[in-house]
């Protein structure tokens, strides 16, 4: 999952090398170049040698496809025909040897200069380290998990988490962990490394990625109120993992804390929040002059940490209350830089995750595991104790000055007047879910894209470019290529169904088209045959100075790419929703899960320039509207 890549800005082309080398000298770095490859006899990352590298689509095959998903966005037929030539321009007119050339170097970069993959570095770069926006709610995304009637408290929660987190954890360090499989052969294991014990790290321009031994940080931060603390989850005189009741005597001890009892004044989580050039800024004055050593070893102590629980002094109930709050409030109570799981007061739970080196699949694995192996009875809850006395948790009193004192609260403020100015809406769709679509002989993703494609049309009137994650980590390295949902296909169907003239059957007929062209864009896609990725390639390699081709400043190449509605799927019935924001000021971010009996949409946007209320409505409609059609007809639709 790309829950969110970020697309609509301009960047540097390439990883800066002074950037990697600037922590060479910390052992403890691990290089955030990509090396998928990786010799062992161990599970986890026997498939990793067997992977194939990220292919270079023939230039004819991507522009005849992008050429064809403009046309339901097309504003005139002059545009369509500007489109069109500026394609035709490419292939074979004035630009034709200047686009045969960044194909023949992206074909090189591919397959002769010793890269395991194209795309990586740059992906990374592009979309993730050059970015500058807050991570929240422009990269981060967050889960709800599924509500536990017996846990009745956020200490007592939040100790069986980092339990489970534990027994996950253990089988990456020893690379033990299965290794995941397609249809076709093994996907990239590679992110896995990121998971635990590391940490994004602000830095001008470009930020980087740092990683720990996991033998020797054995401690996760847990946070309170914005005071934060370490706890040791192995006990450092026996070498014994804490039990459940250790941790939660730990966690308590930190919300009876006298210091906890109010928020920190200085809360320098928030500084996590910001601008990352701010934090940039912020880091440095941190570390700076006679409290500077100090501050570093605290801050060392932090982002080497396993993982951050935020442990919440507060209760949200609805989806909607639960995911505003864990996606941060006031950013008082979080490290953005790092995964965290958060606890509420009421034992009611969710994950946020730091998007740079991973994708969706990677956590979502973690917390399918936590939460389900908690749920089954298989995480040992009231196993022995770890054999001696335990210290307190560790506080972490960083020292500031008033100067940076202002500067974290004004974060703090900055970012809740951010989150202010979202607004988020939950549609959990329980009608019907993905065995009764599957009684439709339709795929359940198409379907549900086929339904946001009509819920955007009845509230619009028009398409929009549509961006859905595809994962390509069949590829060394993979991570995501577009589907470019809104098709020709799409549109005819939204008219069909808007259109009181028509009949079911053809209505059917036009949602049968539109559901096949999306499982066929989809498998594209997956293969790594898309059209964003490749077109972006070739965008890099276009020479300092070079007047772009008319295909890169064709109107259309914009607004084709200009994600109105950035969507993903990710799918556990231990999940009650997850969500991520929008990528562009007039867009949505439509996070969403397929489960069994359900459909669970979470929409973000802007207030000011939608509500996402209303597209829940009309998604609400669409779902009701596009299973009656098929009901009304008796019919199965073709598997697809």
């Amino acid at each position: 999952m790309d829950a969110r890549a970020p697309l609509l800005r301009t960047t540097k082309n390439t990883l800066t090398s002074r950037l990697l080398t600037k922590f060479a000298a910390d052992n403890t770095k691990s290089s955030q170049r990509m090396h998928a490859s990786s010799a062992t006899t161990k599970p986890m990352f026997m498939g990793q040698t067997s992977l194939p590298q990220l292919p270079v689509p023939p230039l004819e095959q991507t522009l005849s496809k992008y050429l064809r998903s403009t046309l339901p966005l097309q504003s005139s037929e002059e545009a369509a025909a500007f489109s069109k030539a500026a394609v035709e321009s490419a292939l074979n007119g004035k630009d034709a040897e200047l686009v045969k050339s960044l194909q023949e170097r992206l074909v090189k970069r591919a397959t002769a200069e010793g890269r395991e993959s194209w795309l990586s570095d740059w992906w990374l770069s592009y979309s993730y380290m050059s970015y500058r926006d807050p991570v929240v709610p422009f990269s981060s995304y967050f889960y709800l998990h599924k509500s536990v009637p017996k846990t009745t408290t956020g200490v007592s929660r939040g100790a069986q988490l980092l339990k489970a987190m534990m027994a996950f954890r253990e089988m990456i360090v020893s690379e033990t962990l299965s290794p995941e499989k397609t249809k076709t052969g093994f996907m990239c294991m590679y992110p896995y490394k990121w998971m635990f014990n590391s940490c994004r790290i602000p830095v001008t321009g470009e930020d980087v990625a740092k990683s720990y031994d996991p033998a020797t940080h054995q401690h996760v931060v847990v946070i309170r109120n914005g005071h934060f603390f370490i706890v040791d989850l192995v006990n450092k005189l026996t070498g014994k993992e804490l039990s459940v009741a250790e941790i939660e005597l730990q966690l308590q001890r930190i919300v009876e804390d006298e210091r906890t009892q109010q928020v920190n004044p200085v809360p320098i989580g928030s500084f996590t929040a910001a601008n990352r050039d701010e934090w940039v800024k912020n880091r440095e004055a941190l570390l700076a002059g006679a409290t500077g050593e100090h501050n570093r070893k605290l801050l060392e102590l932090v982002e080497s940490g396993i993982i951050v629980l935020n442990l919440d002094s507060t209760s949200p109930v609805t989806f909607q209350e639960r995911g505003e709050a864990v996606y941060g409030g006031d950013a008082c109570n979080r490290f953005f830089d790092k995964q965290q799981i958060v606890v509420f007061e009421n034992g009611t739970s969710g994950f946020i995750g730091e998007h740079s080196m991973m994708d969706g699949s990677q956590t979502l694995r973690m917390n399918n595991f936590i939460v389900s192996a908690l749920a089954a009875g298989k995480i040992e809850l009231g196993g022995p104790s770890s054999g001696s006395v335990l210290d307190e948790p560790q506080y972490l009193p960083f020292e500031v000055s008033g100067d940076l004192a202002k500067a974290s609260n004004a974060a703090s403020k900055d970012f809740k007047a951010l989150m202010d100015d979202q607004d988020m809406s939950v549609l959990d769709y329980t009608t019907y879910g993905k065995e009764a679509i599957k009684g439709y002989k339709c795929s359940p993703d198409a379907w549900a894209q086929m339904c946001l494609q009509l819920a955007f049309y009845k509230m619009f009137g028009h398409p929009c470019a549509t961006y859905e994650a595809a994962q390509t980590r069949k590829f060394k390295l993979g991570r995501t290529e577009t589907i470019r949902s809104c098709s020709v296909e799409s549109l005819a169907f939204c008219q069909a169904m808007e259109n009181p003239s028509a009949s079911d059957a053809e209505r059917h007929k036009k949602f049968q088209a539109a559901a096949v062209q999306h499982v066929s864009y989809a498998k594209d896609a997956a293969d790594g045959a898309g059209v964003d990725r490749h077109l972006f390639g070739l965008k890099q390699l276009l020479p300092k100075g070079q007047e772009p081709p008319a295909l890169f400043k064709d109107p259309m190449n914009a607004k084709s790419g200009t994600w109105i509605l950035s969507t993903s799927q990710i799918s556990s019935d231990v999940f009650d929703a997850w969500g991520f924001g929008e990528v562009t000021p007039k867009g949505f971010g439509v996070a969403y899960a397929i489960k069994d009996h359900a459909l669970t949409f979470t929409i973000m946007c802007l207030k000011k320039e939608h509500s996402a209320s209303r597209l829940t409505h009309f998604l609400n409609e669409a779902f009701d509207e596009v299973r009656a059609m098929h009901d009304r007809l008796k019919v199965a639709a073709p598997k697809l």
